[in-house]
């Protein structure tokens, strides 16, 4: 180990939605050691999605301290950390305890949709949209901190009195690494909650008058890339600097270079969430996109538009775990290229409800147009295919909204899968490029917190890191790829009334 590596080493912490990974890099974004845990969901109701919070937390350290080991590294020698996350996922703790009152409402939950139909008037609407980007939707983390105070007992006494604290898991994370001591989050997370202004760059009094919620609730709001103080030196044997806090999609933004206007990133996990850099303006979409924070930095915010898919590679975990036509996510590319189409046959992975540009939380899953001939392979391929559709649905928007992409950078999980990479750039019919690391999420915020450790300079110095891996050239039939849109289009509608 050279002194210069061991003083530009960056350990990221990823935590998602099925799995906790740390990963610590190099200033060069190679990979020098990888330990992940997975994470199991519960669903206690219909529609509802829970996660054990104190499981998150003891399954981050024991990561943590696994990609050390496997790096050959100690807590000492490294420059920084950062730390980005399932957004939208809601914990609240008691201050003094640190333990959570209620288990974590993970983002696809829906539990709240009653109260978004209740409250859906034009006016809140546009209020919603015009202060924060976003729609009224179970999405996003306000409605969940109004259900756990209203539904855990004596929940908002406690909340009113300073007793609680809410945070979005990077948040809830930050305070366990720094033994309590800082209660904060970053913009992008933030962004995410219905209660930021991204008008103003601080909490929204109106609406947290409206949500019921008091300010002694919330963290404070800093950069993604700031010091956010010194981890507990005895959780990984020295104090270590956290440097980066930023949520998931927009640490993939970062990982993936996309730092002009115009520029764009796919990533493909257990949703799908496309996110187009819009510059210093933050766009107001008129279909149903959403406006977020893409960064902050030195006070600085960076905007975008992002469509959100709620299932992706989360329909190819239900096909193993839940139905087992498969024993592996690894399986779906072969059986794909086993038959020459899904003959007419489509899955329409709405288990939580659908995300952009439809926004409908009471739809749910349908295949449609089976017939006796239709096998196991029809139905993953119409799996695999559905990402790609939805996928059309946001770029067609985001090209009505804002700009028609003509390269989309793509990473996530799915994205190994070159079969579905080319199937992906012939329905969207742009230019699909996959980059060298397809772990751009975990990347991104050590590229963050690199900047606020001085491993890095400038965001020119980091996308001058960036490699792609391979393109993938439009190749079907516009025609072709049209009409199999289309009947993306009309199962979806199917799928939409049958909901109704």
């Amino acid at each position: 180990m050279t002194e210069s590596r061991s003083k530009t080493a960056l350990l990221a912490i990823d935590q998602g939605t099925t799995s906790t990974r740390a990963i610590v890099f190099d200033r060069l974004g190679n990979k020098l050691g990888v330990s992940q845990c997975e994470l199991p969901q519960s669903f206690p109701d219909s529609g509802w999605v829970e996660h054990d919070a104190a499981r998150i937390w003891t399954d981050t350290l024991a990561c943590a301290k696994g990609a050390l080991a496997e790096a050959k590294l100690q807590a000492s020698d490294l420059a920084a950390i950062g730390i980005t996350n399932q957004r939208e996922t809601t914990v609240v703790w008691d201050r003094k305890t640190g333990e959570p009152i209620h288990p974590a409402i993970v983002w696809q939950d829906r539990r709240t949709a009653n109260f978004c139909d209740e409250n859906s008037a034009a006016f809140l609407e546009q209020k919603l949209n015009l202060s924060t980007g976003l729609l009224l939707d179970p999405y996003f983390s306000a409605t969940k901190i109004a259900w756990m105070l209203d539904h855990v007992d004596g929940a908002r006494a406690r909340a009113e009195a300073g007793e609680l604290a809410f945070g979005t898991i990077d948040c809830w994370l930050l305070w366990n690494l720094t033994g309590g001591k800082v209660h904060a989050t970053d913009a992008t997370n933030a962004s995410r909650t219905l209660l930021y202004n991204l008008h103003t760059a601080d909490w929204d009094d109106q609406l947290l008058a409206f949500f019921k919620l008091p300010r002694s609730l919330l963290p404070e709001v800093r950069d993604s890339a700031a010091d956010y103080g010194q981890t507990d030196a005895e959780l990984l044997g020295s104090a270590v600097t956290i440097g980066a806090l930023v949520g998931d999609q927009q640490a993939a933004t970062v990982g993936q270079a996309c730092f002009q206007p115009g520029m764009i990133k796919s990533t493909y996990g257990t949703g799908c969430f496309v996110v187009l850099n819009t510059g210093d303006k933050a766009v107001q979409s008129e279909h149903r996109l959403l406006s977020t924070v893409a960064y902050r930095l030195k006070g600085e915010t960076t905007h975008a538009l992002e469509g959100s898919i709620f299932v992706a590679g989360a329909a190819v975990q239900w096909l193993r775990d839940a139905v087992h036509l498969i024993g592996s996510a690894a399986e779906t590319e072969a059986l794909a290229k086993t038959i020459p189409d899904t003959q007419g046959v489509y899955l329409v992975p709405a288990f939580t409800g659908l995300g952009a540009p439809y926004w409908d939380p009471r739809a749910r899953g349908a295949i449609l147009g089976l017939t006796r001939d239709s096998g196991i392979a029809h139905i993953v391929r119409a799996a695999l295919e559905s990402v790609c559709y939805q996928t059309r649905d946001l770029l067609d928007a985001m090209a009505k909204d804002a700009i028609a992409p003509t390269e989309l950078r793509v990473d996530g999980g799915m994205a190994v899968n070159d079969w579905l990479m080319q199937f992906l750039a012939d329905i969207v019919r742009v230019t699909v490029v996959r980059p060298q690391t397809v772990e751009t999420t975990a990347l991104g915020a050590a590229l963050l917190a690199g900047l606020t450790s001085g491993v890095y300079e400038s965001l020119d110095e980091i996308a001058a890191l960036w490699r792609a891996d391979a393109r993938f050239e439009p190749q079907m039939d516009a025609k072709r790829a049209d009409a199999l849109y289309a009947g993306w289009l009309a199962a979806v509608a199917r799928t939409r009334s049958a909901a109704a």
